[in-house]
């Protein structure tokens, strides 16, 4: 039998994931960053790649966020089918996300879309957003990955015919492109394709949380591309416009193509935590 799963014990563990995430970037963004500064040859490109080494070791040291846009929260939750819960899991994340705005403290982010009114405590309607996904055992496992909105916004999605997949690589591009400096490059983009209008987006954000450092030649020769553009860190030219690129597919209709573009910054936060104890 697996040990019990308790309220407590996932509020903690989601305030413990987020001080994580938002204070601290996973080892392979900061080894990818490194090794930018290494093959920059420009020296404005290096010096801004220098700065955000050290905002992130200044985070580290201090346990304060990476960057004052602490985003949005969207959560990946992995819930086995034979986990037994006596309480909602959904009130426990929630509850974790009010302790860690006002812990650690995270700036609140979450508006009302229309008259902008602030709850406060980076809860409202929809927010956090919290994807479900079944899988084998008892155990749970939490991710959270806060997404700032001057990536968020220069993302974008496309409904292109079933005959146009050679366009897929020049709406990334363009994507790129327009984005330009906004999104504070070195950038991470996650790219979905197939499935409907928002399967899309949500693979192409999911597509995130991928190491950096593993990319099929198909990635390998996008981001080339990507970065052939010269936009480079934090749009000030260079060779470093993104650190990777992460690409999902899911089939999609007959009539249809769907390819959605999710720009991350260099800050790509994200932390998890497995809960439970399968035999």
């Amino acid at each position: 039998m697996s040990n019990p799963i308790h309220y407590d014990t996932v509020v903690s563990a989601v305030f413990d994931i987020l001080k994580k995430a938002e204070t601290m970037l996973p080892d392979d963004v900061v080894n990818s960053l490194k090794m930018a500064v290494t093959d920059e040859t420009s020296t404005v490109a290096k010096e801004q790649l220098e700065a955000i080494l050290k905002n992130i070791e200044i985070a580290g040291n201090t346990k304060v966020p990476i960057c004052q846009d602490t985003g949005i929260l969207i959560f990946f939750v992995e819930l086995g089918r034979k986990a037994v819960l006596d309480f909602s899991l959904e009130d426990a994340i929630l509850e974790g996300v009010r302790v860690a705005t006002e812990s650690i403290p995270l700036r609140p982010n979450a508006v009302d879309p229309i008259n902008r009114n602030n709850s406060g405590n980076n809860i409202g309607k929809g927010i956090p957003d919290i994807n479900y996904e079944l899988t084998e055992g008892s155990n749970i496992k939490i991710t959270v990955a806060p997404k700032g909105a001057g990536s968020e916004n220069m993302s974008a999605i496309k409904m292109l015919n079933p005959t146009e997949k050679d366009r897929i690589r020049n709406f990334v591009l363009e994507t790129v492109l327009n984005a330009g400096g906004k999104p504070c490059p070195p950038i991470i983009v996650g790219v979905g394709i197939g499935g409907s209008f928002d399967k899309a987006a949500r693979i192409a954000k999911s597509a995130l949380l991928k190491n950096v450092d593993d990319m099929n030649e198909e990635e390998l020769n996008l981001l080339e591309d990507i970065n052939s553009l010269g936009i480079g860190p934090m749009g000030l030219g260079g060779k470093t416009t993104a650190l990777a690129v992460h690409i999902k597919k899911a089939h999609c209709h007959t009539a249809s193509l769907p390819v959605a573009v999710n720009i991350q910054c260099w800050a790509n936060r994200h932390a998890s935590v497995t809960l439970g104890d399968d035999e």
